[in-house]
């Protein structure tokens, strides 16, 4: 394998469309799985043949400390109430100067599917942190 840089993973900015550039403190579930189809062949072929099937994509987690924004809250409350509204939107991996560009991934036909509000805790001294669920119809690396 080549020699070539590791990207870190603490530098990153998310864009959704309507809703702007967002600096999150976590994005995961970035993922994608094809289904595998096994079938035998008549003739008497005691091999089992396989092929590449359905294609899925993970559901992606976004978490931030929780602020005066509401476009994502909005965009959640619209999809509830009857107003399902799918945007684009790219989570973009940036250098370690947090300038340039290392890596992206656009999700395609996107919609919130869930939120978790922030654990509060008199005793604690965290950052609320909300949590909100994508659905995702299909994933790119650019």
């Amino acid at each position: 394998m080549p020699e070539s840089e590791i990207f870190r993973a603490y530098n990153f900015v998310v864009d959704i469309q309507g809703v702007g550039s967002g600096y999150f403190s976590e994005v995961s579930g970035l993922g994608v799985s094809v289904e595998t189809i096994e079938y035998r062949e008549g003739g008497g072929a005691p091999a089992v043949r396989k092929l590449p099937g359905r294609v899925s994509y993970d559901d992606v987690i976004l978490k931030w400390g929780m602020s005066e924004s509401r476009e994502l809250w909005d965009w959640l409350m619209a999809t509830t109430e009857g107003n399902f509204e799918r945007r684009d939107a790219s989570v973009v991996l940036l250098k370690p100067d947090g300038q340039q560009e290392d890596a992206r991934w656009n999700l395609y036909n996107i919609y919130p599917s869930g939120w978790r509000g922030a654990r509060l805790d008199a005793m604690g001294n965290q950052v609320a942190i909300e949590t909100l669920t994508l659905v995702i119809e299909r994933l790119e690396r650019a």
